[in-house]
């Protein structure tokens, strides 16, 4: 059994490495982290220092390698801290569209009957709306912040979770495996948490990776319209907000906010690209 754990693990490893958007995405997820994590001790400003002696400073003056903004704020510390919002967010909103979504994938596909057809109505009217006017729907009932984007993000996204689970337990639950495990006793609760999740959590995990990217984009959108996370906190949404009046004279107070959800956003959807190549065993036929 041991060996066979270490058999995969090292296949794992060989097709990861052999895969240039899984390891490009890797790349730039760990620098990403790394920024969060580092940002207090590599950032050459303090988040909320103001500087009106060099307000809208160009790039390499006085000491600012990506300028200042309209009130002498060092746009590279407010990136770097802005990483910090951007990974929490993805953080936090994934969980909660997952951990919903699992679960009610999982009672929609595995038990059926009415449950089924209640939960999927539910999703269904929940995408028939476009993914950013229902945040911003939530949003607007929850009030702007941190903590409800979190949570409005997450809601948006239990309904793709959940039908991707169900579409997958319904997939899953017909094997003979499983025929074989209601004969033999096992009760529900050890079917799926033994026998279902682990055949599904590829899915799951290459599905929660694409999603990271949306989540970003998602809080980076809210947060432009002014509805999402409030100043002085940095985001890289607000700071294309503050850049836009400024986008003739001063573009590169927009440029370096907007070319940091790009590649952030991009890494992450190398990523999940990447890990659906090396799990799917329908693409490693």
């Amino acid at each position: 059994m041991t060996t066979n754990v270490r058999t995969i693990k090292w296949e794992f490893a060989a097709k990861f490495i052999r895969s240039k958007s899984a390891v490009t995405g890797l790349i730039v997820v760990v620098v990403l982290v790394f920024m969060a994590i580092m940002a207090p001790y590599i950032s050459p400003f303090p988040s909320d220092s103001m500087d009106f002696s060099s307000m809208m400073s160009p790039p390499g003056v006085n000491g600012h390698l990506m300028g200042t903004d309209q009130y002498g704020r060092d746009i590279l510390t407010r990136i770097l801290y802005g990483s910090r919002i951007s990974l929490m967010v993805g953080i936090v909103a994934v969980g909660i569209g997952a951990g919903f979504g699992i679960l009610l994938g999982v009672i929609a596909g595995y038990f059926g009957g009415i449950l089924d057809a209640l939960i999927m109505r539910v999703v269904d009217a929940m995408l028939s709306f476009p993914y950013i006017l229902l945040a911003i729907a939530m949003m607007a009932m929850l009030g702007p912040g941190l903590f409800n984007a979190m949570l409005a993000i997450g809601i948006v996204m239990t309904p793709n979770f959940a039908r991707i689970v169900r579409g997958n337990v319904l997939s899953v639950k017909e094997e003979e495996f499983i025929v074989a495990s209601k004969i033999l006793g096992a009760s529900n609760s050890r079917i799926i948490a033994s026998h279902i999740l682990p055949n599904i959590l590829h899915i799951i995990i290459v599905y929660g990776s694409l999603n990271f990217a949306g989540a970003i984009i998602s809080e980076a959108t809210l947060s432009f319209l002014g509805i999402g996370i409030q100043p002085p906190t940095p985001s890289w949404g607000s700071m294309l907000r503050d850049a836009q009046s400024y986008l003739q004279v001063d573009p590169y107070m927009s440029i370096f906010p907007g070319t940091a959800i790009l590649i952030s956003s991009l890494g992450f959807n190398l990523l999940g690209d990447g890990l659906r190549d090396i799990l799917d065993p329908r693409l490693n036929i």
